[in-house]
């Protein structure tokens, strides 16, 4: 870490042994735990609580007022929104946007491209006061490209998948495809698949 090249606040925490790139933003009063490794051209905003072995990809922008666990990674060019919270083992693949509001609970896999949404109406006078995020239980996936609508809850240890668009609540165990996504089969119906 070349200090000239890094701007972390007086006021955050850093972990032991967490390796920080060149052109790296961490803004004041955040905490990021130990072992963690944040790449090049990543922001982190302010009042953030970030686990131990936190990893980002290139570019990878997080908001404010935050609370992200232990174990998680978040791609490159991704963007964490503020207020949201990211259980512990996420995975967080490249170009995905998670918006304000939003939950994702512990061992959840996002898929790269994914886009999460909290606005029913977006523009609209009251849309500030009305978002709504999206809820992802325990041990779901989101397929590459999925496109998930305010408010949904995505069930434990659902698959979602690719390019689907979930207009409504996903049932735990389901795997929904399509636009609008409509469930297939029940996730233990899949040979190759084995839940945790």
């Amino acid at each position: 870490m070349d200090p000239h090249t890094v701007n972390i606040a007086p006021s955050a925490h850093i972990g032991k042994r967490t390796h920080i790139e060149d052109f790296v933003i961490i803004g004041e009063h955040t905490r990021i735990g130990a072992r963690s490794f944040i790449r090049s051209h990543s922001v982190i905003y302010h009042h953030n609580t970030i686990g131990a072995q936190f990893q980002t990809g290139h570019g990878v922008l997080v908001r404010e007022h935050n609370t992200i666990g232990d174990n998680v990674s978040v791609g490159s060019h991704s963007i964490v929104e503020h207020h949201t919270i990211i259980g512990n083992n996420c995975r967080i693949h490249s170009n995905v946007f998670i918006p304000e509001f939003c939950i994702l609970e512990d061992d959840c896999w996002v898929g790269p491209g994914v886009v999460l949404t909290n606005a029913k109406y977006p523009n609209s006078p009251l849309a500030k006061q009305k978002l709504t995020g999206v809820v992802v239980r325990r041990h779901a996936k989101i397929g590459a490209g999925a496109l998930v609508l305010p408010g949904v809850t995505i069930g434990e240890n659902a698959l979602i998948g690719a390019g689907a668009v979930v207009t409504k609540d996903v049932l735990p165990n389901a795997v929904v495809v399509g636009n609008p996504s409509r469930l297939l089969r029940d996730i233990s119906t899949i040979e190759d698949y084995h839940t945790p």
